[in-house]
């Protein structure tokens, strides 16, 4: 066995451990997810308990995002259709990932927020359980170009807070920069929704770039992005269809995989039930979309 293999094996013996005697938290997790916990966590022990609770639970609370995944639902299909999710093929010489995140289509008629943001995940839990070739870092590129004020009143307050905290406290990742382009004048509207579930530290790495502009070329390479803005990755839809693919090939994990993460609460340690946990089982369940004239 190679001797970075061995340094896994040894790095994961304890997580697998305190996770065999949490009776309320799932014992079949992937080593590649594990590995990404480890990592994302700066190979604090602790953090990875803390974190992976907190992962688990915000799944099983929010089943409007990780149940009844299926690729080929036509609501499923839909989002892909409308929207771009691409994780780019290069990594920046910081070993960092990057991704193309935008909307295609004008028409908000076809959008729905719950499952875009679901289908969002889905393309998560692809690399999260399926690449291991750990990036150092993160950084997503939002494109708002076909982002107006309407916008708003797609959006669902409580899928909008657990998103938020989903993605800053508990998926196993290093957030490094996040950018905006083609930002229009009123995107800090749009943004002030965002900024009550913001974390300070991550609010610091979210850059604004106006449309025309060639400022995010001083944080990620150009020659790293799709064809479309200038770079050498390839077409959206080429790199769009690679993970759709990747996505439709997972379908059966998708398909268990409602059950097979599951938290029983009523296993739970009282231990186990810090402030973010407890946050979390408090939040309601649903609120309705704003309305947006």
């Amino acid at each position: 066995m190679p001797d970075q293999e061995v340094e896994w094996e040894t790095a994961l013996v304890p997580i697998k451990d305190w996770l065999s005697k949490q009776p309320h938290l799932p014992n079949d997790v992937d080593d590649i997810l594990l590995r990404r916990f480890y990592t994302s966590c700066g190979q604090n022990l602790e953090r990875v308990k803390k974190t992976m609770d907190l992962f688990f639970t915000i799944r099983s609370t929010t089943p409007e995002l990780f149940t009844k995944r299926d690729p080929w639902a036509p609501e499923i299909r839909q989002v892909f259709d409308i929207a771009d999710m691409c994780p780019l093929p290069n990594k920046t010489k910081e070993n960092y990932r990057v991704f193309i995140y935008r909307l295609n289509n004008p028409d908000y008629d076809l959008f729905n927020f719950v499952d875009a943001i679901k289908t969002f995940f889905m393309l998560a839990d692809t690399r999260l359980t399926e690449e291991d070739d750990i990036p150092s870092g993160e950084i997503p590129i939002f494109d708002s170009n076909y982002i107006t004020l309407k916008f708003i009143g797609k959006i669902n307050l409580a899928i909008l807070r657990k998103y938020m905290l989903y993605t800053q406290e508990a998926i196993p990742i290093r957030l490094k920069q996040v950018h905006i382009i083609n930002s229009p004048s009123y995107i800090g509207k749009i943004f002030a929704l965002c900024k009550p579930f913001l974390n300070p530290n991550v609010a610091k790495l979210i850059k604004f770039h106006e449309p025309g502009s060639d400022t995010l070329y001083k944080d990620v390479p150009q020659e790293l992005l799709p064809n479309e803005y200038g770079g050498k990755a390839g077409s959206v839809d080429q790199i769009k269809r690679y993970w759709m693919k990747r996505v439709e090939a997972k379908r059966n994990w998708f398909l268990a995989n409602d059950k097979n993460w599951a938290v029983e609460e009523s296993l739970r340690p009282s231990a186990n039930n810090d402030e973010k946990i407890k946050k979390v089982k408090d939040l309601p369940g649903s609120f309705r979309s704003l309305a947006f004239d």
